[in-house]
């Protein structure tokens, strides 16, 4: 009987923790994506392959509460910290959405000492595309 190949992938030969701590970052993109509900902070490399993500709802906070300055500044914190302890030292950021967390995300990514190449707002803009929706009648 063969012997079964083992998959590079898999949980029991531990290569998947081992890589992920292996690799270091000197350089990145930081995504804030700030709705009116959450915020979502991601950390890409230059090619786009996520390393950290984080969000006011995986930080415990639930509700209304998710749209919040505070909870916004709690995720970039959270999505920045391992990223630092993986040597980003620069950084780009794009904002995008219209969400309260948009400057409160910012101002943690400044306070948490990587170096910041530029600053964009990526939020999608319609050149007069569709119809919005009928006013709503209360």
């Amino acid at each position: 009987m063969a012997k079964p190949v083992p998959r590079i992938g898999s949980r029991r030969n531990g290569r998947i923790g081992l890589r992920k701590s292996a690799r270091r970052i000197p350089k990145g993109v930081i995504h804030v994506q700030a709705s009116f509900n959450n915020t979502i902070v991601t950390v890409t490399d230059v090619r786009g392959r996520v390393i950290s993500w984080s969000s006011a709802g995986t930080c415990g906070f639930k509700g209304t509460r998710r749209g919040t300055p505070f909870a916004a500044q709690t995720a970039a914190g959270n999505a920045i910290r391992t990223v630092v302890d993986q040597g980003m030292q620069r950084a780009e950021v794009m904002i995008k959405g219209p969400g309260l967390g948009r400057d409160a995300a910012l101002r943690a990514i400044r306070r948490s000492g990587i170096i910041l190449s530029f600053i964009r707002d990526v939020t999608p803009m319609p050149h007069n595309g569709c119809r919005p929706p009928k006013k709503r009648r209360v």
